[in-house]
This record gives C-alpha cells, sequence and structure tokens, in this order.
C-alpha cells in the first residue's frame, strides 16, 4: 500500500478532491461523480483505498452541492446544467479518464456515454436506471406524502432527506460507517426537475457503448430496486455486480472496503496499467 497526497481546492466554483498516490501503479486517473445531494465528500473513503492502490483520482461537487457554491437557484437546475459541468471536468483531463458515477451521477456518466462518446471505462454505483426514473417519484409519494408534497410546493428534492431518519432511510443501512446525523449533517438540496426530465420523453440510453462497464448495485437499496438495476446492466451488457444488504450510499456502507476491492480487480482485468 502506498502513501498519498491529498489536495482541495475550489476554482471558478467547482470545489475539487485530488487524491495522488506516491507511486501510481495506474496511468489512467478515476474521476468520480456524485449524485443528489451528495458532493466530492462521499468519494473520500473510496479515495483513500485506490490512492493507496496507486490511482490518481478526482472528485468534485457541482455547483450548490459540497463546497461548491450555488451559481443558479437549486430547484432551477436540470440534468442538462449539471452535465455541463462534468463534461468540463473530463476536458480538464489530457486523456479521458476513467469515469465513476454514483446514483444521478450515474445517468450523468450514461449522458457522457450518448452525448460524448466512448471512455476507457464507467463504473455506475446504483445508478440510476437506463431508461427512466418516474417509477422513483411515484415511489417516493406512497412512501412518504408529505416529502412529496413539500417537494412539489419547493421544486426540490431536499424533502426527501429532511430529517437524519428519513436520510438514513433512503440512503444507508445499520452499520454504515457515517451515522443517520453525520450523513444527513453532510447532505445538501437538491433540484426535482433532474429526476422529471428523466423519463421516455426526454431520455433515451444509447443503443450501442463500447466502453467496458461495470455496474454496482445494492441488495438492500431503498432508492432504486436491484431488479431495475440488473435489468438496465443488461441492456448496456455491463459487468453486473450486487452488494447484498447494503443501501443505495455504497461508498459509505459497511461493506465499502469489500466493494472498492470489487472495482479496482476489475479495473485491472480490464489491462490498465
Amino acid at each position: 500500500m502506498s502513501s498519498y497526497q491529498v489536495s482541495r481546492t475550489i476554482h471558478g466554483g467547482i470545489e475539487r478532491i485530488l487524491y495522488t498516490p506516491e507511486t501510481r501503479y495506474f496511468q489512467t486517473p478515476i474521476l468520480m461523480q456524485h449524485g443528489m445531494w451528495h458532493g466530492a465528500w462521499c468519494w473520500r473513503h473510496w479515495q483513500e483505498l485506490f490512492a493507496a492502490w496507486g490511482w490518481e483520482t478526482h472528485a468534485f461537487s457541482l455547483p450548490g452541492h459540497g463546497e461548491s457554491p450555488a451559481q443558479r437557484p437549486i430547484r432551477w437546475c436540470t440534468l442538462g446544467y449539471y452535465f455541463e459541468f462534468l463534461e468540463a471536468e473530463i476536458e480538464r483531463f489530457p486523456k479521458p479518464p476513467i469515469l465513476m458515477g454514483h446514483s444521478m451521477g450515474g445517468a450523468l456518466a450514461q449522458w457522457v456515454l450518448k452525448h460524448v462518446g466512448d471512455l476507457p471505462a464507467a463504473v455506475l454505483v446504483a445508478s440510476w436506471t437506463a431508461h427512466n426514473m418516474l417509477w422513483s417519484v411515484f415511489k417516493f409519494a406512497a412512501l412518504d406524502p408529505v416529502g412529496f408534497l413539500l417537494s412539489a410546493l419547493t421544486l426540490t428534492t431536499t424533502p426527501a432527506v429532511r430529517n437524519p431518519r428519513r436520510a438514513a432511510r433512503m440512503l444507508i443501512t445499520v452499520g454504515a460507517i457515517y451515522s443517520p446525523q453525520e450523513l444527513h449533517a453532510s447532505l445538501g438540496p437538491e433540484s426535482l426537475w433532474v429526476l422529471l426530465q428523466y423519463n421516455p420523453l426526454l431520455w433515451s440510453p444509447v443503443s450501442r457503448a463500447q466502453t467496458p462497464l461495470l455496474w454496482l448495485a445494492g441488495g438492500s437499496d431503498a432508492v432504486i430496486s436491484e431488479a431495475e438495476q440488473q435489468r438496465s446492466a443488461a441492456h448496456y451488457g455491463a459487468e453486473y455486480v450486487v452488494v447484498e444488504g447494503a443501501g443505495h450510499d455504497l461508498m459509505i456502507e459497511r461493506e465499502f472496503e469489500k466493494t472498492a476491492e470489487t472495482i479496482h480487480n476489475w479495473l485491472v482485468e480490464q489491462g490498465f496499467e
């Protein structure tokens, strides 16, 4: 296990956290895209592990997330708006990076495959499904009618994680390395439009992708069903792995080290050096 250096910057309104290993065993860097309510902070424990294994990893926070200041009211943020920032981050690299996307970040990774082109590899972590997320909106309405009403009134999904109990129910299971209180304190606001626009009227996945894909699903994910993720992985021809008993935030669940090792081993199998 090698040592590493950590740098955190906020430049151009974007927070970036870089882990640089003392000895780089792998020349292709990893870019990590967070999901709804989260920021670059959510990747910390995986960044530590991957850096120790010799990977250079980059995590950034979208505007209004993590330590990145908002550049427009969160209620008016769309997937297309967020995609512009992810595309800009990819363009910062001399050569395309490996892209890792969690939840909504997985949806943005799918936008990259469709609108930008193939990447060296992509890892979808408890990702939004390949075709639509409207069923999640209906599920939210059934499970939390008050939260759904508040979301409709504010045009945000922030009410879905409005207190530690709600946040934990949505995102983690018992034994996660973040307590419900710690998780809730780290989360931020989020738009409702990002969910509403991810439906067959406005979105369709690319039919063929040459990018090697790994799809990781939590067996106890309360946000996206494992069956839906399995169907989505099959659409892309992705290698599919279920982390049994894990919730939506695989990066901070109790099996986070084993899950990270699964990703590392898969990337090594793809021939990265």
